[in-house]
């Protein structure tokens, strides 16, 4: 079972969904605690979110038809949809801006994005390594006041069964992808040193 959701652009969860990412850069919500995000849950399920029109021009063109097919997909007002979970199975906050470049190839955020995000109130992104999981069945649940606004943690009210759940990549896929991630971070620290 899980109890907590975790806010993301709609094409940001299609692309995880699909296994075309497994990380994701976070700079927090403006109802964040302090206005930084922090990474308090290492289990949870994707919420997308749909209102930022910041979407279609934050996103790489690759990722276009996901954002169409996400906005396809989308369930009618008032009901939320859960289809995956995500396991953060490594965190790394990122303080210099040429790091956080550096991810280009491992997400579908364009540069200005990552420029916009970094910048915003104080330098810096979060970079989780999630490993993503679809539930066996869509479970649709009745969006709440409570879980309206611009954060990133929701608490939910109802439990949504997560028994089977299969990750989008294999074992191999992912240690692949995730030590690239960590090759990635560690050789562009390594060359502003």
């Amino acid at each position: 079972m899980a109890t907590v959701a975790f806010k993301e652009w709609a094409v940001i969860c299609r692309a995880l969904a699909e296994g075309r990412q497994a990380v994701i850069l976070r700079k927090g919500g403006i109802a964040e605690t302090a206005g930084e995000f922090r990474p308090e849950h290492e289990r949870f399920l994707l919420l997308p979110t749909h209102f930022h029109e910041q979407h279609r021009t934050g996103i790489k063109s690759e990722l276009l038809p996901l954002l169409d097919a996400a906005e396809a997909d989308r369930p009618g007002g008032g009901v939320l949809r859960f289809t995956h979970l995500a396991e953060v199975t490594a965190v790394r906050k990122v303080s210099e801006l040429d790091h956080a470049l550096a991810l280009d190839g491992l997400h579908g955020w364009t540069a200005d994005t990552v420029r916009q995000r970094f910048h915003y109130r104080s330098p810096g992104l979060f970079v989780l390594t999630v490993r993503v999981a679809a539930l066996p069945a869509p479970v649709e649940v009745p969006e709440r006041p409570e879980y309206a606004g611009c954060k990133t943690w929701v608490e939910l009210v109802d439990d949504v069964p997560t028994d089977g759940a299969t990750p989008v990549l294999s074992d191999t896929a992912f240690a692949a992808y995730s030590a690239k991630v960590n090759a990635t971070l560690i050789a562009d620290s390594n060359s502003s040193s």
